[in-house]
Order: structure tokens, then sequence, then C-alpha cells
């Protein structure tokens, strides 16, 4: 349990420093992607703004051979040189009165845009993009030069940093918080299974695991604990009802052996040894067989019972059982005339003791037939054994096959019957993919069908 709450703990965490690495790397690259886009986009307008006043100052030259007279708004954000012909500057802003041109304009082209730094402007400092724009004369060609400073586009792109450095951190603790939050309740209906689990142990099975409202995979895991327990208390009754009637079972024969053990000594001139042994050895057979077929339903229930699937001719087991009846001192009429080939894939041991149970279980209680019959068709090769006993009632024929289940007619301990006889029946023909089902019979007793699938296969 401390394990699953520290699993629990576990997952809240990696949730959570997931979410906040994940979300945080989106924000940095979306941010950086931001910021990239802003810088680019400032220093366009920026760009087209100088080429824009480039080209009316060179409108105004072309106009009237005169030099108009330059005018810029801020001194420490915009400058424009007119560079003559020969290399001078002829024309300029107060800001740069006097200076030589800021960039070589041989080469130059309308249209490019060269950014400069270091102008003794705004006391040195800061970018300036400069955009020329030529025109000609009678003199030659003369070149305006516009040159804007950069540092609208410094100051917002600063801004954005400055909101992503003290942003992103905050936004971030807000996503593991509410995550951390999240997670928890989702993780909340985890926490009552643990302390319901915490609580089961194997005197309380019949406890089950609350069921969240939400049809999702917690509530799925919820309900298949649930199925899972209701295996387990189904497993723990079992064995506790094996373990009881077992227990009941081995006590009729013991105290039998006992009380002829006890008179033999009370009165050994009245006793007879040969009484004695007679009445010991059917107990001790009787104790044998049931010990043999607990130690099967313990295999078959452990998962360890082995099953070779070769090639059997069932019709052989069938025919050899009727002639072990026959030979035996056994008072019943056994009819054989519809037994016909049959040949299934599955272990020759196990179908002789599937076919030797009911067999014995049908001389049990019988009247004085027992029909055997085999066929098969496409599909399937059907196996029945009919008596013409009393029968079953439909109410009562699934519960015959549990173990140490009796019939109120058929509690008699002279009959043999340990009660492990169909179930064994049961186990073993599910081992082989067979069916065995129960029916009135033609002559008013009771039908076990037995139907294996030919190929082994359902």
């Amino acid at each position: 349990m401390m394990r699953l709450r520290r699993m629990t703990a576990g997952v809240r965490v990696r949730t959570a420093v997931a979410a906040v690495l994940v979300v945080g790397a989106a924000i940095v690259v979306a941010t950086l992607v931001m910021e990239i886009r802003l810088r680019n986009t400032l220093t366009k307008s920026i760009e087209d703004a100088a080429g824009l006043t480039a080209e009316s100052i060179a409108g105004a030259i072309r106009q009237d051979t005169i030099m108009p007279v330059i005018e810029t708004g801020d001194p420490d954000e915009e400058f424009v040189q007119v560079v003559g012909p020969v290399g001078d500057v002829v024309a300029a802003t107060e800001n740069l009165s006097g200076r030589d041109p800021v960039v070589d304009v041989e080469g130059l082209e309308d249209g490019d845009s060269i950014v400069v730094e270091d102008l003794p402007i705004d006391e040195g400092e800061g970018e300036f993009i400069v955009v020329p724009e030529t025109t000609g004369t009678d003199e030659g060609m003369t070149t305006v030069l516009v040159g804007r400073a950069l540092e609208p586009v410094s100051e917002s792109t600063s801004a954005v940093a400055g909101f992503a450095v003290i942003g992103i951190p905050l936004l971030l603790v807000v996503v593991g918080a509410v995550t951390w939050a999240v997670v928890g309740r989702a993780l909340a209906p985890v926490e009552s299974i643990r302390n319901e689990v915490q609580t089961i142990s194997g005197d309380h099975l019949s406890r089950r695991v609350p069921v969240p409202p939400a049809d999702d995979e917690i509530a799925h895991l919820a309900t298949t604990m649930n199925v899972m327990l209701d295996r387990l208390e189904e497993a723990r009754d079992r064995q506790r009802r094996l373990v009881s009637d077992a227990s009941h079972e081995l006590r009729s024969p013991i105290a039998a052996i006992r009380q002829h053990a006890e008179v033999a000594l009370a009165h050994p001139a009245e006793s007879d040894a040969a009484d004695l042994a007679e009445v010991v050895l059917a107990e001790d057979l009787r104790l044998q067989r049931m010990v043999e077929d607990l130690l099967l339903l313990t295999r078959i229930d452990e998962g360890t019972l082995t099953v070779r699937r070769v090639e059997v001719d069932l019709d052989d087991i069938v025919l050899g059982e009727a002639a072990r009846l026959r030979a035996s001192d056994v008072d019943r009429r056994i009819d054989t005339r519809a037994v016909s080939a049959g040949r299934v894939r599955g272990d020759a041991a196990h179908l002789e003791r599937l076919v030797r149970n009911l067999v014995d279980n049908a001389i049990r209680h019988s009247d004085s037939t027992v029909t055997l019959s085999l066929r098969e068709n496409a599909r399937q090769v059907i196996l029945t054994v009919d008596d013409d006993g009393a029968g079953i009632a439909p109410a009562d024929r699934k519960r015959v096959f549990g173990r140490f289940e009796r019939l109120e007619e058929a509690r008699d301990r002279d009959s043999g019957g340990t009660g492990l006889g169909l179930s064994i029946v049961e186990e073993i023909a599910h081992a082989h993919l067979a069916e065995v089902s129960i029916f009135d019979a033609p002559g008013g007793g009771a039908r076990f069908e037995v139907r294996f699938p030919r190929d082994g296969q359902r």
C-alpha cells in the first residue's frame, strides 16, 4: 500500500514536471519566434518610412534644381544626406552638418538598406538603418540617404524579452500548480481504492473498492479489481468448501475402519479377520479413489494438468469400459449397439477417466440398463451415456457437476460415489474443448452427452 501511495505521488510529480517542461519549452520557442517576427516587422516598417522620405526628397530634387530645405522630426532618430555626383555631401540635416557621407554610395541601388552605427547622433549610441534613393539632374546623379534610428525596435524587443523573463516563470508556476491540483483530483479515486484495498484481507474478501462515476481508465481499473476480488472470494469459498467436504467425506471411511478395528479388539473371539480385511480393503479403496480425485482436481485448479493431444479412438475406450463392466459382478445390462467409430484429439488416459466416471455414475443410478452410444457428424464426435434410473431434474443438472455434490436420492454411502466424479468429467471435457450436457434419457433416466470437436479446436 505504501508503494501504491508513493506511486500515486510520483505520478503527480512526474506529470507536473512534464507539464512545466513542455509548456515552458513551448512558451520559450513561441517567445523567440514572436521576438524575431516583431523585430523583422518593426525594422521593415522603419525601413519603409525611411524609403518614403527618401523618395519624397528625391522627387523634390527632380522638380527643382535648387536643393530643397531638408527638415526632419527628432534629430536623435532621423537624418538626411544628399550626396552629389562627385561624392560630396551637398545638403544634410543639422545633426550631420559638415559630415562626410555615412555610407559609400558607389554601387548602391534604390531599395537597398544598410545598418550603420557609431554615428555622431544621440551621443553616438544606437543603430540606424539607411535607405538610398537616386535621382538624375543636368550635373549628374544625386543620391539621397535617409537614416532612421532602430531604437524603437530594440525597445520593443527588450520589452518582450523582459515580459518573458518575468512572465514565463510565473506562468510555469501556475501551470505546475494547476497540473498538480488537476492530477491530484483525477487520482483521488485511486487513493480511495488504495484505502479500501488496504483493509481487504483473506477474511474480508467480500469488500469491494469504490468505482468512480466517470467512465474512464480509473473506473475501469476499479471494476477490474472488483472482478478480481470476486474471483478471489469465489476461489477462497470453493477452497473452504473443498476442505470441509473432503474432511467430511474422509471421516466416514476412517470411522468405519476404526469401528471395525475396535470391535475386533474388543471381541477377538467373535471377529473374523477375513471380514475385517474385506471392510478395511473396501474403505481403503474408497479413500484411495477420493485422494486420487482430489489430487487430479488440485492439478486442474493449479493449471498443471497436462493434456497430450494425439489421435485417440474414443470407440475403443468406450468398448473397453463396457467390457470391464461385463467382466465384473455388476448386475446391469450394458448396451453398446449404438457405438460407432469416433476419433478425437486428446489425452487417452484422461479420456478413459472421463468415460469411466460417466459409466460408473450411470451404473450407480440405473435400475437395470446402461446404454452407451458414440456417433460422428461433420464437426463433432458425440458420446452419450444413458441410464434407466430416476433421472435428474432440470433444476439440479448444473448443480451435479459441483464438487462433493449429491442429490438427496444419491446420498447413500453404499453407492460408492465420492461426489467428485462428475466434477472431474466436466474439467476433463473442458480441457479437451468439449461440452457436457444433461438431458432426459429415452428410457426415463438421465442422459449425459459430451460433444468433442473433431479437429481438437472449437
